[in-house]
C-alpha cells in the first residue's frame, strides 16, 4: 500500500470513529449516518483508494469537475459502483450535465432551478433524487431557500413527476465557536421532521447538514448526511479545479 493510501485509508478510519462517538453521544445509532467524502480539487486516485478502503459515497462541488471524475472512474471496474453526489451550487445552464447521473443532487436552491431539473429529467425519461438547500441563516452569501419559501417549493414539486424530494440541506455560518451552528442545524432538522410528516419517512429519509468544521454539530442535531473534505483528504489544491 502506497503511503497516500495508506494516509487516506487512516484520515478515513479516524472520521468514521469520530462519526461513531459524537452518535454515541447523540443517544443516535451511527448507522443512521451517512458520510459523503467531499473530494473536490482532489485526483479521482485518492477517490479510488479511499473507495478500496470501503468508502462508497463522493461529492464534488463544481459540475465540470464531478463530469470529468465520473467519466474517468468509468474507465475502470473498481470505480463503476461509486454513488456520486453534487453538492455544490448548480447552475441553470449545467444541469444537463448531471440529471440521471447522479444519485442526489443536494443543492436546489429555487424554483426556477427545479423547473429546469424537471424539464431535463422528463426529457430523458429519469427520474432524479433531490435535495432542497435551505438557507436557514438567511446569509447573503449562500444560495437557497429561504423558511417562508419551502411551502411554495413543496407545491411546485407536486407537479414535477421526475423528481423525487428526498429532504433537506443547509450550511451553518463559519462560526468561530462552533457550537453556534447547533441551533441553525436544530431549526432545518424541525422542517426536516414537517417534511417527513406529510410526505413519510420512506421517501424524506435525507437531512444533508455538517461538513469538517461543524459536523460533530450537525450530527447532535440530527443530520443523516455529513459532508466531509479537509478532515480526510487534507488540504485542497485550487490549482487542480477543472471549472
Amino acid at each position: 500500500m502506497c503511503q497516500r493510501q495508506t494516509e487516506l485509508s487512516h484520515n478515513l478510519q479516524l472520521v468514521q470513529e469520530e462519526i461513531v462517538q459524537q452518535a454515541i453521544l447523540s443517544d443516535r445509532d451511527p448507522r443512521d449516518i451517512h458520510l459523503v467524502a467531499v473530494s473536490k480539487t482532489h485526483p479521482l486516485s485518492d477517490i479510488l483508494a479511499l473507495h478500496q478502503a470501503g468508502q462508497i459515497v463522493f461529492g464534488e462541488n463544481k459540475v465540470q469537475e464531478l463530469c470529468s471524475k465520473m467519466e474517468e472512474a468509468d474507465q475502470v471496474p473498481e470505480g463503476q459502483d461509486i454513488s456520486w453526489h453534487l453538492i455544490g451550487t448548480l447552475q441553470r445552464n449545467k444541469v444537463r450535465f448531471v440529471v440521471g447521473k447522479v444519485a442526489l443532487i443536494h443543492s436546489v436552491h429555487s424554483v426556477k432551478l427545479i423547473k429546469q431539473t424537471e424539464r431535463l429529467a422528463a426529457e430523458q425519461a429519469v427520474s432524479q433524487d433531490i435535495l432542497l438547500q435551505v438557507n436557514i441563516a438567511r446569509e447573503a452569501s449562500k444560495q437557497g431557500f429561504e423558511i417562508e419559501e419551502l411551502g411554495e417549493a413543496y407545491n411546485f414539486l407536486e407537479a414535477c413527476p421526475h423528481l423525487r424530494l428526498r429532504g433537506l440541506m443547509t450550511m451553518a455560518p463559519d462560526f468561530e465557536n462552533k457550537e453556534e451552528a447547533l441551533p441553525i442545524f436544530q431549526a432545518c432538522h424541525a422542517l426536516y421532521q414537517d417534511l417527513q410528516e406529510v410526505y413519510g419517512q420512506e421517501q424524506i429519509n435525507t437531512l444533508s447538514m455538517g461538513m469538517s468544521a461543524d459536523f460533530h454539530q450537525a450530527i447532535a442535531a440530527g443530520a443523516t448526511h455529513i459532508r466531509i473534505g479537509s478532515h480526510i483528504f487534507g488540504a485542497r489544491d485550487y490549482g487542480r479545479s477543472n471549472d
